[in-house]
């Protein structure tokens, strides 16, 4: 139910609010009393070592994983739980993961236009050019006919990100969209994020990429155990973290 605050909200708030949100996978507090705000246009990068809950947090954003208490809002409204709402939102809010996702056995064109057709009931031939228009956007369009066994890791993660463009979401997140992949393939996907948020688009970006944090993201959410430890702009967060965790994070990174 949405309170009297929550139905105050306009368009200019919040894109995406969680407020007070708490997980638990069995005994394991994984998400403590998390609030964060995303706005229209923001690049909010979340870091922090393997187990601190980032994941789970971005998962959370469009109820791939569910909470036990606090609430999440997209646009003012609370998530839906279920059924046909949910899947209009979760058609609004682009999803890229660690693995690509994609069908295997459709091409890289089919693989783009299946949502656009299916879900938003987008004509084949409009999607088809829309789908091509995205796939060159990102690098992959003389892959379109072929199957993703046939691409780099790279190309599939690019065509991943297409396929997101697809729907025409309002935000997109993702979740260590680079952590597959080879090495020399990381900096091609990296160059598309950075091409997208250039372009206004809002995006919750999980990973470990501290390059691309530093360039790119508006804000950045340093997370431990579970909880929110840091929220700031990239220039300061790299040169002057104020908790002693974030820094022995960042030597230890830098040490590597």
């Amino acid at each position: 139910m949405m309170n009297d605050s929550a139905a105050q909200r306009d368009s200019s708030g919040p894109v995406i609010e969680l407020l007070h949100v708490d997980k638990h996978f069995g005994s394991l507090h994984v998400l403590k009393d998390i609030s964060l705000n995303v706005h229209k246009g923001e690049v909010v990068v979340i870091i922090g070592p393997s187990g601190s809950g980032k994941s789970t947090l971005c998962r959370t954003i469009n109820r791939l994983e569910s909470i036990d208490s606090g609430e999440i809002l997209f646009e003012g409204r609370p998530l839906p739980s279920e059924g046909k709402d949910l899947a209009a939102l979760r058609a609004r809010i682009g999803m890229v993961f660690q693995s690509f996702n994609l069908f295997a056995h459709r091409t890289i064109l089919d693989n783009v236009t299946l949502g656009p057709i299916d879900v938003l009931r987008m004509p084949k031939k409009q999607a088809r050019e829309e789908a091509m228009k995205l796939l060159e956007r990102v690098g992959v369009g003389s892959q379109a006919d072929k199957v993703p066994a046939q691409l780099s890791g790279g190309q599939q993660q690019r065509a991943a990100i297409a396929r997101s463009l697809a729907m025409h979401p309002k935000v997109m997140l993702f979740d260590e969209p680079t952590s597959a992949l080879d090495p020399e393939m990381i900096g091609e996907v990296l160059d598309v994020m950075t091409s997208l948020a250039a372009d206004g688009m809002t995006m919750v970006v999980v990973t470990h990429e501290m390059n691309f944090a530093r360039r790119v993201a508006s804000r950045v959410i340093f997370m431990d155990e579970g909880a929110i430890l840091e929220e700031n702009t990239p220039e300061a967060f790299f040169t002057n973290p104020s908790t002693d965790r974030a820094r022995d994070f960042l030597n230890s990174i830098r040490e590597h």
